[in-house]
């Protein structure tokens, strides 16, 4: 059985070792920090996560949520060309020795970053982006040339790592989804949606292409987002065969929802204004766009031919959508708000389904089951 070597004997044997990483100085709040670039391979080895048993007041990290890591690592390896990542933060505990090129001038700040090999990594920002490089370079080792930037700064205890956490996440603010759309340009259903929203005649110029949530005075009647996920819902499983028969099969449908909710072609006249419509009715918010959406993915699973799913449509002409309906209430509208719920969605789904005589699906069934019982 193998003994325990004591730390301070680790660091006698690494005396005189060091890493040196070529990087650039910089000063923020009077402490110096170092820029430098790190191969992929490096990354697992030199920097650790603080230790997930350890109580979160002993931490200077939240707990790595590993669920997120699959996506992350797919992101890397399904991207090789184009993936991006930001840069690592890091303080070290121990020695670290910084030598400029020149004693004056920009020299100064250029050179190289002397650590000990006794020194120990800890992770202020980036461990899932860590824990994706590692998963990542399993599958595709020759990664690892490739380079990562981490910035580097002297330990100063657990506070200040703590310190650093909270400040360097105080202010990030995840950005709206329907930006997120406009701007992905590797997922086809954004492609779509985006197409969608620029070129057809349904939605052309009532789309709100940056933000998520439309304020009670906005000029338009759908946001990007809801629109991505309908469209997304809708074409889902479809056999299909390319980005341009989806944007033609989604836009048919779009058109043919459109001729069945007159509101749409008010709004369009200027004979209503979209404020009003949002106020008044449910069709225009993302829960109906879902739904239906998810409604229209039942029949274009059995045909995409227009023949075959536009006339079995017809009953949705005659759905009360006003938010004063009765039948709304606990489906998609609770407590007189509208809600998002996937349960709310899937009950507006069946609310659809069963206007058109179409059978609930299994978790339909489930949810409708539950609704019912609660009513009574």
């Amino acid at each position: 059985m193998g003994s325990h070597v004591p730390k301070s004997s680790i660091a006698d044997t690494t005396a005189g070792f060091e890493y040196v990483f070529p990087a650039i100085r910089g000063v923020q709040a009077r402490r110096e920090f170092f820029v430098s670039m790190c191969p992929l391979r490096l990354i697992p080895r030199l920097f650790l996560f603080d230790e997930d048993e350890l109580a979160p007041e002993l931490r200077a990290q939240r707990v790595l949520n590993k669920a997120r890591i699959p996506a992350l690592t797919s992101y890397i390896l399904d991207n090789p060309d184009s993936y991006v990542f930001s840069a690592l933060t890091a303080s070290v505990d121990g020695e670290m020795r910084f030598v400029g090129i020149s004693d004056e001038g920009p020299g100064m700040r250029i050179g190289q970053l002397h650590i000990s090999m006794a020194a120990r990594f800890l992770i202020n920002d980036g461990q899932h982006r860590r824990a994706a490089i590692e998963a990542a370079l399993n599958e595709n080792p020759e990664l690892g040339d490739e380079t990562i930037a981490v910035v580097f700064f002297q330990d100063a205890g657990l506070a200040r790592s703590q310190q650093m956490f909270a400040d360097l996440n105080r202010h990030a603010v995840r950005p709206a989804r329907s930006i997120g759309v406009l701007y992905d340009h590797r997922d086809e259903r954004a492609r779509v949606a985006r197409l969608l929203a620029l070129k057809s005649p349904v939605f052309r110029g009532f789309v709100e292409m940056e933000r998520s949530t439309l304020s009670a005075r906005s000029n338009k009647l759908f946001t990007l987002s809801a629109l991505y996920y309908a469209t997304r819902s809708l074409l889902q499983g479809v056999e299909l065969t390319g980005e341009d028969q989806a944007t033609k099969v989604a836009g048919a449908f779009w058109s043919a929802i459109d001729e069945l909710i007159p509101e749409w072609e008010l709004v369009r006249q200027r004979k209503m204004t979209a404020a009003e419509v949002r106020r008044q009715y449910l069709h225009s918010h993302g829960i109906a766009l879902h739904a239906l959406g998810r409604l229209g993915n039942a029949l274009l699973r059995e045909s995409i031919e227009l023949a075959f799913w536009r006339p079995r449509l017809e009953p949705l002409g005659k759905i009360d959508w006003s938010r004063a309906n009765p039948d709304w209430e606990g489906r998609a509208v609770v407590g007189g708000r509208v809600s998002k719920n996937h349960s709310n969605v899937v009950l507006t789904v069946n609310y659809l389904r069963q206007r058109l005589g179409l059978e609930l699906s299994p978790e339909g069934a489930h949810i409708e089951a539950t609704y019912l019982g609660g009513e009574r």
